[in-house]
């Protein structure tokens, strides 16, 4: 401690010389270089745990972010039923090859599936011979997925659908260039009329001869007759982990190393109305049997082939706690009363004992029988999306929360409503906050839980972000304010115990909000600084925060610090994270006291920075990489440092540790240093 107090004696007088004569250098224009100390005490007695699932990450069904995204159907509408159930239905994207005198397609209700009763019938006017022939290739349908198809040469899709007709059927199946001009692959499926007179299901591979990122499924035929299809899909035989996910996008949730998913929304959970709304039930069983829904909210139709088991499935693939959103009874327009909510609350009850219960339990059954008979590791539920304030809010919310409390006492529940600043005046696990505001509102907003409760339920920020004309669709500016309220949050990870982005993923074809963390299309993607910057926390969850001091003359800084072990090289590590949203270089002196002698290694220890020209910067697709994070090795690694932060910039030191005696860590951390 002696050495500590004479180094601080020293640094002080320079604050004090440095205070004085500041003001003087910028009237003079010789040095516009601002200067701070950041003090971290390593010591046992300094660290905190932090919890282990502090950071994760927010799925909502919104800018097609699963139909059309993460989930890897490649088929739009594949069951003809976006137009609802009455007939004639809206079978786009679907759309003819062919013309009026050669073929003619309409609906009707004859599907072998009850919730789903709706098929399209193809009724085909030419023939391969007489007066009447088809044109070469012949005629039929074509379905050009959501904008494009991704085909990759040498990768293969597997194309299972429902065919029934009253003669014999020549069909074929291919997938090619969005002009029809080039075939990637193609296969017949040929049957007699005793094989296709009652609904038969049928399933091709086709092997990919070439790649074609805008392509389209195609059922054509050259014979006279009428077929009718149901449900027709085609998936990629190569996703996430054989779950049905599309790969890459996959890969880039995997890299934030997540320690909860919280789904399916958000407002999709809700709907415009309580018919529209996610219902989980519908979401189960085979896929073919889904009735998909109109989520009203976003605008657009989804089959449900990315339903509740999938969800939780993802969660357990990502290593994830599922963080359950469901419908309280509540709409944005219509809502059901308190003494009318029960059939909604079994309906929770139902969906909890499908994720936790016995394979013979009744809803566990329907798990098992879908290939996952041990239970999910489901233990947190969130009641209703932002519906607090809502007239029954409360009074269905506490039907739930009994109920619920009553069946699975260790289930932890989650309240819509904000209890930072007042307490709730209702039991809850944890309370719910959401923040969009601008930049400079959130930068400052760093310090917002620093007055809040320490009793009392946790804080679940499960959507937060810098929206808005300075937000961009991802700017710079808004990844950094965001790294500035993530400090906070890890520093006040007594109280927020987890902490999510909001939206994580938006298909560029149908972009509703702004912005999002990962941009993609059919075959392309980036993360925006945004995204960039969750990557900065990957290793906090279950890591242990420092107590740090910041003295500076400017606000334009915020920092904290972590230590870590990695289960990579089973080493020790010591982050210091530190924000700069000015416009001005600092000189930062960091003095880390509490570690033993020498032990920082040089050898091992990086400097990452996530910084660009412009503070309005953004990736694209075509420049993926403007604004990533861009590491190197840290030449003055050591317990005084004096570094130099750039204007408008999220900097990480990565110190690695030789002497862990000193050092608390906690080893159940997976993480790497590697993140970046």
């Amino acid at each position: 401690m002696g050495s500590y107090k004479a180094h601080y004696s020293v640094i002080l007088l320079y604050f004090f010389l440095g205070n004085f004569f500041v003001p003087q250098c910028i009237a003079i224009g010789v040095d516009a270089n601002q200067t701070a100390w950041l003090f971290v005490n390593a010591s046992e007695a300094s660290a905190r745990p932090i919890p282990e699932t502090l950071f994760g990450i927010f799925f909502e069904e919104i800018n097609h972010a699963g139909a059309g995204g993460l989930w890897a159907e490649l088929v739009s509408n594949r069951g003809f039923e976006a137009g609802g159930p009455n007939v004639p239905s809206n079978i786009d994207p679907w759309s003819i090859i062919g013309d009026e005198s050669s073929i003619i397609v309409s609906t009707d209700r004859s599907s072998c599936f009850e919730r789903n009763k709706i098929a399209l019938r193809m009724e085909v006017l030419c023939d391969s011979e007489g007066t009447n022939i088809c044109p070469a290739g012949g005629v039929g349908i074509y379905n050009p997925g959501f904008w494009g198809m991704n085909i990759e040469k040498g990768k293969t899709y597997k194309v299972v659908l429902y065919v029934r007709s009253l003669e014999a059927i020549n069909l074929s199946v291919s997938l090619t260039g969005s002009n029809d001009l080039q075939t990637l692959a193609t296969s017949d499926i040929i049957a007699s009329a005793s094989d296709v007179s009652n609904w038969t299901k049928v399933e091709v591979l086709l092997e990919a001869k070439a790649t074609d990122h805008n392509s389209r499924l195609q059922l054509k035929t050259s014979r006279k007759g009428v077929i009718w299809f149901d449900q027709v899909s085609a998936m990629p035989l190569d996703t996430f982990k054989g779950h049905g996910f599309r790969n890459d996008l996959s890969a880039m949730m995997a890299d934030l190393k997540p320690r909860f998913v919280r789904f399916p929304g958000g407002c999709f959970v809700e709907g415009e109305w309580l018919r529209n709304a996610f219902r989980w039930k519908a979401t189960v069983g085979p896929w073919e049997e889904r009735p998909g829904h109109f989520g009203d909210v976003w605008m657009y139709w989804t089959d449900d082939g990315l339903g509740y088991f999938e969800f939780l499935q993802l969660s357990e693939d990502l290593g994830a706690f599922p963080v359950w959103v469901f419908n309280n009874g509540i709409s944005h327009n219509d809502q059901v009363d308190t003494s009318s909510v029960l059939p909604f609350v079994q309906e929770a009850l139902d969906g909890i004992e499908f994720a936790r219960g016995d394979p013979q339990s009744k809803w566990g059954s329907v798990r098992a029988a879908m290939g996952h008979p041990e239970p999910f590791d489901l233990r947190y539920v969130a009641i209703g999306n932002e519906d607090c304030g809502k007239k029954n809010y409360r009074g269905n919310y506490l039907k739930f929360y009994n109920a619920i409390r009553q069946a699975y006492p260790d289930i932890k529940m989650i309240s819509n409503c904000d209890g930072s600043s007042r307490q709730l005046d209702h039991p809850a696990d944890f309370y719910d906050y959401h923040v969009y505001t601008s930049a400079s509102n959130l930068f400052s907003m760093s310090h917002q839980f620093d007055r809040t409760s320490r009793n009392g339920p946790k804080a679940f920020v499960s959507e937060y972000a810098v929206t808005g004309k300075d937000a961009g669709t991802g700017s710079l500016l808004a990844g950094l304010a965001e790294a500035a309220f993530l400090i906070g949050i890890e520093k006040n990870s007594d109280v927020v115990e987890m902490a999510s982005y909001a939206p994580l993923f938006v298909n560029t074809n149908d972009r509703r909000w702004n912005p999002d963390a990962i941009v993609f299309n059919s075959s392309q993607l980036y993360g925006t600084p945004s995204y960039w910057v969750q990557l900065f926390f990957a290793e906090s969850s279950a890591a242990n925060v420092l107590n740090t001091k910041l003295q500076t003359n400017a606000s334009s800084l915020v920092a904290s610090a972590i230590t870590w072990k990695s289960s990579n090289d089973s080493k020790n590590y010591l982050r210091i994270k530190v924000v700069n949203f000015g416009s001005d270089n600092v000189n930062l002196n960091i003095r880390v006291d509490g570690l033993g002698t020498n032990s920082i290694q040089l050898s091992g220890s990086t400097k990452t920075v996530l910084t660009s020209g412009n503070m309005a910067d953004e990736n694209s697709f075509k420049a993926p990489n403007k604004v990533v994070p861009t590491q190197s090795l840290l030449e003055n690694a050591g317990e005084d440092m004096m570094v130099v932060l750039l204007p408008r910039s999220f900097t990480s030191f990565d110190l690695l540790t030789e002497d862990s005696s000193n050092l608390r860590t906690r080893g159940t951390d997976y993480s790497s240093i590697s993140s970046f």
